[in-house]
């Protein structure tokens, strides 16, 4: 099945990330960034948050656009008592499955963290986790997104 795609400019991102902010609290922790799509966004949110304690989530499902494993594969996660008792907002470019973000997500709360999940495109048809979504997004699509930072794009 061929998804149109939806080419996002960095003004595109910055507007989105504006329409963020206006919505998530300030009283986190830490952002759990998850790699490598997470990785912009959650730099604008800290930068205007000012929330400097930043974690990495390095999770393999994928290969490509292929599923690979049906289990999250964590190659890099903090320890559980760099977490525990804290408000922890994670942050990916899109919830689209959601099993990454979801497994992160519930990593996190199993550890004792409070954790929210931020995401700049949401796509409820593709997601696995009916009646489960980001607790803050900036827009939905079906569509398949093409951020500006994807390797297949040129560097300004």
């Amino acid at each position: 099945m061929s998804r149109e795609r939806q080419h996002v400019t960095w003004t595109d991102v910055g507007r989105m990330v504006r329409t963020l902010l206006v919505q998530l609290p300030r009283d986190y922790d830490n952002i759990m960034v998850i790699t490598r799509g997470g990785m912009v966004p959650a730099c604008l949110i800290s930068e205007r948050t000012n929330i400097r304690n930043i974690l990495c989530a390095a999770v393999v499902f994928y290969e490509g656009s292929q599923q690979k494993y049906e289990e999250p594969m964590f190659v890099q996660f903090p320890p559980d008592d760099h977490v525990k008792g804290r408000r922890v907002l994670v942050i990916d470019d899109v919830w689209d499955t959601g099993s990454t973000i979801v497994a992160v997500r519930d990593r996190l709360r199993a550890a004792g963290a409070t954790a929210e999940v931020c995401v700049l495109h949401y796509k409820p048809a593709r997601s696995r986790f009916p009646g489960d979504k980001p607790d803050y997004y900036a827009e939905e699509t079906d569509g398949w997104i093409v951020y500006p930072w994807d390797p297949d794009l040129p560097l300004p």
